[in-house]
């Protein structure tokens, strides 16, 4: 059987807010699997970004274990948590956080920045991205001169230039209009099913959410339930 992208095990998380310790996550155990595209889903506070960020290696876990593509991310810290970030996962932010000054292609180009190819391989990546998303007539562009399901488009060029296994969204819908969430929630389809990305994405939306193949519910810090959507997510 094949290893699970994500394998959390009894992880628990908290943070100290006006004095007192809030419990954000509770003893939590999830696996995703390699290739597959899961949604997640539960009331404010429940837990949903925190659980991205520890998936992310943007955040430590309190206690339990957290394993994602093989690696034990409570044994990296500093530079080697950096460094496996940056081979391994793309982030898609509801604030597209696109640099201002930069144009479309030179945004896309930053995390490539950490990387050891030539600058005419990081353009030729960047601008690979860019058609991929459909925006190859958008490339010097800047933000401003874009729409917002473009700017989203830009931001997920950016998490797919260089190549990850796994892509994380925290909302990537919120701050769009349905014809522009429908464009970024196909794109994200066509990365998982055509380019095998595994995807998790958090979402209020049903509509965002009912593009996965499963959608994980959570409430207050612990796993509630976990719905198939019909779209080839098999039994829990």
């Amino acid at each position: 059987m094949n290893e699970p992208m994500i394998r959390l095990s009894r992880v628990t998380k908290s943070y100290r807010r006006g004095g007192e310790t809030v419990a954000v996550l509770d003893h939590l155990d999830l696996e995703v699997p390699d290739g597959s595209f899961y949604a997640l889903m539960g009331p404010s506070g429940s837990g949903k970004t925190t659980l991205l960020n520890l998936v992310g290696g943007l955040d430590h876990a309190d206690s339990g274990e957290v394993v994602v593509a093989g690696q034990d991310l409570n044994a990296l810290d500093g530079r080697d948590l950096s460094r496996w970030r940056a081979d391994h996962v793309g982030f898609v932010f509801q604030q597209f956080n696109l640099l201002s000054v930069l144009t479309a292609l030179e945004n896309v180009e930053l995390p490539l920045l950490l990387s050891p190819l030539s600058r005419k391989e990081r353009r030729d990546h960047a601008r690979h991205a860019l058609d991929l998303v459909g925006l190859s007539d958008r490339l010097h562009h800047r933000p401003a001169q874009l729409s917002g399901g473009q700017e989203q488009r830009v931001a997920i060029a950016r998490a797919v230039a260089t190549d990850p296994k796994l892509i994380l969204a925290d909302e990537p819908t919120g701050d769009l209009d349905r014809h522009a969430a429908d464009q970024v929630l196909e794109l994200l389809r066509r990365l998982h099913e055509e380019f095998r990305k595994t995807i998790v994405i958090v979402t209020h939306d049903p509509l965002a959410a009912a593009r996965a193949e499963r959608t994980i519910h959570l409430d207050k810090g612990k796993l509630d339930r976990v719905e198939d959507t019909g779209r080839g997510g098999g039994n829990r």
